[in-house]
């Protein structure tokens, strides 16, 4: 009966190699003529002599007459005229199971400490085309995150998807760690996208820490490797939290950050020839972005709650990927340098920050405190240059006298030391307490 069950897979399989060979290489562009490949498809060009034999993976990313135009994983340094190129006609597949919890890898799923992948994983594809979306549900149940600013006034649902916002140096891998040492998530899935090699081991050691990363798989694909290697770092990340949520567990993601993504692609992009379009952004940027961060989400079997990091150039907040990513995700929270300067950490700007199924997971009590501490802080920063001058004179207006006096308590709970751990619940009551009293308890 075995044996039977392998016909159709033995009829099926393919015994034939296809091989090419590298005709041209012009900077980050390899051009193969053949083999028969397909957009995706993953190759492997053989360099070396007999005693220093390896392949180096290479992707075909476009076509030009006859020929193939490769982008390698690693380095080109070996690779030479009539190089062979052998065809997998396959896409880049990685191995994913529970072994890989509490382990850093690569974005081609190899561990970066050396040691051999498990046995008995399962393979899947890095890219997969986002949920159908009316198989989604909708997001009905908050998760907590262990960040009061945000549990109390931009509340977050399982399976919600936010931008973080913030120029170079504000806090945002802090935040990240922050998030994944707190989280009520079962499990986190973090991508190290385009970062510095030292900052690396710094987050996992410094801002994740090993109570963080017990329950932590990390994707880490540096600003020295090859742009397709960012590119796949950010499809490998999300590939590995779909297999988790197709097991039924809730997912926490985060990848810092999508821009160095899009910079990855625009490199791809120019590489190939398609024309600059905003900013020097190729409009293959564009469309990327939407296929990559409609991924995250919820499903049938469990959920992803997604933060990405957005790093906004000058701090300017309406720049092309900032505004493109904004308007796909289902909230922002916007990291102010002028906080961070103060010394208010999370510098989180409640004001330009929003959450975009806060009232649909919320009691009405709980939204109108938000308001009201909204409201109070508002008041406080249009009035803040008259009542530094000292122009304005208390009793002229009882909106300002009460921003006033409650500023101080705003501020105090705006801030929390990365260390703590403060409940959703003790939070919310808090946030309620302020609102009613304008006292911290």
């Amino acid at each position: 009966m075995e044996a039977r069950s392998l016909i159709p897979f033995i009829n099926n399989l393919n015994t034939f190699k296809k091989y090419g060979k590298v005709i041209r290489v012009i900077g980050l562009m390899i051009e193969s003529q053949g083999p028969e490949s397909s957009i995706g498809d993953v190759c492997l060009i053989h360099v070396g002599g007999e005693a220093t034999r390896r392949t180096i993976m290479a992707e075909v990313v476009g076509f030009k007459e006859q020929n193939i135009i490769l982008m390698p994983y690693t380095n080109i340094q070996e690779i030479g005229p009539g190089s062979l190129v052998e065809a997998t006609s396959k896409p880049l597949q990685i191995k994913v199971g529970h072994e890989l919890i509490g382990k850093v890898v690569d974005s081609l799923g190899q561990p970066m400490d050396g040691s051999i992948i498990p046995a008995g994983m399962r393979a899947v594809a890095t890219d997969r085309t986002p949920p159908n979306p009316l198989s989604r549900p909708p997001i009905s149940e908050t998760l907590e995150v262990g960040v009061r600013t945000i549990d109390s006034l931009l509340t977050v649902g399982k399976g919600q998807r936010l931008g973080i916002f913030a120029g170079s140096g504000v806090g945002k891998s802090t935040l990240l760690g922050m998030i994944a040492k707190n989280t009520k998530a079962d499990i986190n899935v973090i991508a190290l996208i385009g970062e510095r090699g030292r900052e690396v081991r710094e987050f996992i050691e410094r801002d994740l820490g090993p109570e963080g990363l017990k329950k932590s798989i990390v994707v880490a694909a540096t600003s020295d490797m090859p742009a397709l290697m960012r590119i796949k770092g950010a499809f490998t990340a999300t590939a590995i939290a779909e297999y988790f949520r197709d097991k039924g567990h809730d997912v926490m993601f985060m990848m810092d950050s999508v821009t160095r993504v899009a910079m990855g692609q625009r490199e791809v992009g120019l590489a190939v020839g398609e024309p600059p379009a905003t900013r020097g952004y190729t409009p293959s940027v564009f469309s990327i972005l939407p296929k990559l961060l409609e991924r995250t989400g919820t499903n049938d079997q469990g959920s992803i709650t997604a933060f990405y990091t957005v790093l906004v150039d000058g701090d300017d907040m309406n720049e092309p990927i900032a505004d493109a990513v904004r308007g796909i995700l289902d909230g922002h929270i916007v990291l102010d340098r002028s906080l961070a300067n103060k010394g208010q950490y999370p510098a989180i700007n409640v004001l330009k920050s929003v959450s975009r199924l806060m009232n649909h997971l919320t009691s009405r009590e709980h939204r109108a405190a938000a308001e009201k501490i909204r409201d109070l802080l508002s008041t406080y920063l249009n009035s803040e240059d008259l009542i530094n001058i000292g122009a304005y004179k208390r009793g002229a207006s009882k909106e300002i006298d009460e921003a006033i006096q409650t500023y101080p308590q705003i501020i105090s709970f705006l801030k929390q030391e990365t260390e703590d751990k403060i409940s959703l619940e003790k939070s919310i009551h808090s946030l309620l307490h302020l609102a009613e009293t304008g006292e911290l308890n």
